[in-house]
């Protein structure tokens, strides 16, 4: 036998109710940061008091250099950028970003938006794209609603890393009888695919079932998936 094994452009809002190697930050409970890139000395300034206003903290910075020498990659809150700045623009800035992993949300503005760039900015991945000027209470939303935002993306990713952590903590022989597992083979197969005895087969599965911490298969599957791992199944 052989053995194998504001005044925005976002869809979000219209139906609201909707290079250089990163610093990381350690593990945490982080309070949001809301980072501020324009190099407008006054539109900067006051943007940094209204967040400020509303109780958050809010870091500026006059070029998007300025901005990337200090940004951590992990950082929780989100990012504003002016469009037009004469070193990096938003948009370059944005696909920076991108580009370097990082999972904070981006919020474009601009003194001259129009629906070409909306169109090409949403499908970029940017959070939203708001129109100067803007009204500060419907800003203050559309950064509440970027935190929520991030926060949720942040817990979901957390879950994501700590299943993969499990199954890193697999042994050879565990990994391959969930394969069969997730592929729904029953133990009597299992043994047999893997010329092994059904009670050593029982006594795998059960540990690699506690290390998953998965009270049955069903749960084993739903683990995989959302931690969306390539060809596992």
């Amino acid at each position: 036998m052989s053995c194998q094994c504001c005044k925005s452009f976002n869809m979000r809002s219209a139906s609201y109710s909707s290079g250089k190697r990163l610093k990381t930050s350690p593990p945490d409970q982080q309070a949001p940061v809301i980072y501020i890139v324009d190099d407008d000395r006054m539109a900067r300034e006051s943007l940094k008091w209204l967040v400020e206003s509303a109780h958050l903290t809010a870091v500026a910075f006059d070029s998007g250099e300025a901005f990337f020498r200090e940004f951590k990659l992990d950082s929780y809150g989100c990012v504003i950028l002016d469009v037009r700045m004469p070193d990096i623009n938003g948009m370059e800035l944005f696909t920076r970003l991108k580009e370097s992993g990082a999972g904070i949300p981006i919020i474009i503005v601009t003194g001259h938006a129009d629906v070409a760039m909306a169109v090409r900015a949403m499908k970029a991945g940017v959070f939203d794209l708001v129109e100067k000027p803007y009204n500060d209470a419907l800003m203050l939303e559309l950064i509440q609603r970027a935190i929520i935002f991030n926060r949720e993306k942040r817990h979901q990713q957390q879950k994501v890393d700590a299943i993969r952590q499990r199954i890193s903590q697999l042994t050879p022989r565990e990994y391959e009888i969930m394969i069969f597992i997730l592929n729904s083979k029953q133990n009597k197969t299992i043994a047999s695919e893997l010329c092994i005895s059904v009670k050593t087969v029982e006594l795998h599965r059960a540990n690699m079932m506690n290390k998953m911490s998965a009270s049955c298969s069903t749960d084993l599957v739903k683990m995989v998936m959302l931690a969306d791992i390539a060809n596992i199944i």
